[in-house]
């Protein structure tokens, strides 16, 4: 088809592609940005972690008239809570980080989860101020909640717009690398604590040490965060909108948003498997272990935190797998996994015996790693640059707050109503279907540029490479067209 007749057919002729359409990518900012997400990101989940490793303590501190299972479900509902303000602190943070800037946004989500996380650990117990004790809880964890809410999205979209196309899985993967050292930092503080205190000092003031530790690490993470550039991505982005601000009519971000339906029921069916996963193994079984099943404590938060320690390289083993194969092959491979051996790793976790329940937690474990290696960029490429921020944010959170925060509870909750302490495992498999089904439905985007974006390059060289091929193409698809329309004209 010629050039005119691709006019009259309404068919946009692809334009060329030049160097100025590439970012060659300054490889020493892009470590920073992704060490700087990843510290800051365990930080983070180092204030939201500690929360559930202790909440077995935190339970008899705030909620001492209870069974030691509603103690559980008390606290547990205490958690879940934050996470029901997590789809609000999404809707200011994100469009506030497509509007104003990642960086800035990011370094106000840490700030505010640190001094959440501090003040837990002022909080007078039951025993001294009542029922102000819990309430006041509940409100520290509202704020976690609020500020976690600008959180993932924007790390998320910070290090996939730093990255090269060919590597985003990889260099994604930190970001979950980060959120696991938060985790293990909070389980190995926890457990140091378990096993160097007393019973009664841990209740007195021993639990308070993990939560007055995120005062100086949220210091460190708003230096580290503010030290940043902003991405390249929305800084072109933010060209391109001040000089076609008057020419074209201006859209609200509630229009941006509608205009992406099904990218945002893609988004919240991939975090569902991903975080239903995460929090049943992560933060459920251990307290599952100690209280369901009367596992030694300090054996049980070992056993977890090993199992976090082996995930590393297995999230970014992922990760790069993810841009050799595809991001598709790697999570369906991760739901698949959940729906046949959900029930096997829960049998040995049933065991009560040491080996047996390592095997159980690191099958789980290994079968997260599928979703926290491919994740941080499969979730960005959704949406383009213009939105991406608020409608990752938005969408992350809808679906951790209704599936993935309520996993502890609802978990807790059905295995105390029924008895049947195989609840965990059916749950999985569960989410697993709707893993199976958002990732079938995905389109795959490893080694490709984000949407709204061009193509995102290592060298100088690459970039010029990846000119003269769209050059070849254009020529080649030129002389095709002028071969097919010789015999036309001669007929003629």
């Amino acid at each position: 088809m010629t050039p005119s007749h691709e006019r009259n057919a309404g068919i946009k002729p692809s334009p060329p592609l030049t160097l100025g359409d590439i970012t060659i990518v300054d490889h020493a900012l892009l470590k920073r940005a992704v060490g700087a997400m990843a510290l800051g990101n365990a930080m983070e989940w180092f204030d939201f972690g500690v929360y559930s490793y202790i909440a077995v303590v935190l339970g008899k501190v705030f909620f001492p008239s209870s069974s030691p299972s509603a103690q559980l479900i008390a606290t547990f509902g205490t958690f879940a809570a934050a996470f029901l303000v997590r789809p609000i602190g999404g809707m200011v943070f994100g469009p506030l980080g497509d509007r104003i800037g990642r960086q800035r946004v990011l370094a106000m989500t840490m700030i505010m989860m640190a001094v959440g996380t501090f003040c837990i650990g002022l909080i007078p117990s039951y025993g001294s101020i009542g029922i102000y004790a819990p309430v006041l809880l509940l409100v520290a964890r509202l704020v976690q909640g609020f500020s976690t809410g600008g959180e993932y999205g924007g790390a998320a979209t910070f290090i996939a717009e730093f990255s090269t196309d060919s590597r985003r899985g990889f260099y994604g993967s930190f970001l979950e690398v980060g959120t696991l050292a938060g985790y293990i930092l909070g389980a190995g503080t926890v457990a140091l604590l378990t096993a160097l205190l007393s019973h009664d000092a841990l209740l007195s003031w021993g639990w308070r040490v993990p939560f007055m530790i995120a005062g100086p690490l949220g210091l460190v993470g708003l230096y580290i965060r503010m030290k940043l550039e902003e991405t390249p991505a929305f800084k072109k982005e933010a060209e391109t909108r001040e000089a076609h601000e008057r020419s074209r009519p201006k859209q609200t971000f509630t229009q941006l948003i509608s205009q992406q339906f099904k990218p945002m029921m893609q988004c919240v069916g991939l975090v569902l498997i991903f975080n239903v996963t995460d929090y049943m193994a992560l933060s459920y079984l251990p307290s599952f272990l100690s209280a369901t099943l009367h596992f030694d404590e300090t054996h049980g938060l070992f056993l977890v935190l090993l199992v976090m320690v082996l995930m590393i390289p297995m999230t970014l083993f992922a990760g790069h797998l993810s841009d050799l194969i595809g991001r598709k092959p790697v999570m369906m491979f991760g739901c698949i996994g959940l729906l046949v051996l959900s029930i096997p790793a829960l049998l040995l976790v049933r065991t009560g015996a040491l080996l047996p329940v390592f095997l159980g937690l690191l099958i789980l474990g290994a079968l997260l790693s599928t979703f926290t290696g491919v994740m941080p960029s499969a979730l960005p490429a959704l949406f383009p640059t213009r939105i991406r921020y608020g409608a990752l944010a938005i969408g992350f959170n809808v679906s951790v707050s209704l599936f993935g925060g309520t996993t502890p509870l609802v978990t807790a909750w059905l295995v105390d109503a029924t008895g049947n302490l195989m609840m965990p495992a059916y749950y999985l498999m569960a989410a697993s279907v709707i893993g199976v089904v958002s990732v079938f439905a995905l389109r795959e985007t490893a080694r490709q540029p984000l949407l709204g974006s061009g193509p995102c390059v290592a060298t100088k060289a690459e970039a010029l490479f990846l000119v003269s091929k769209k050059l070849k193409v254009v020529h080649s698809g030129k002389s095709k067209s002028r071969q097919e329309a010789a015999p036309k004209r001669k007929r003629a």
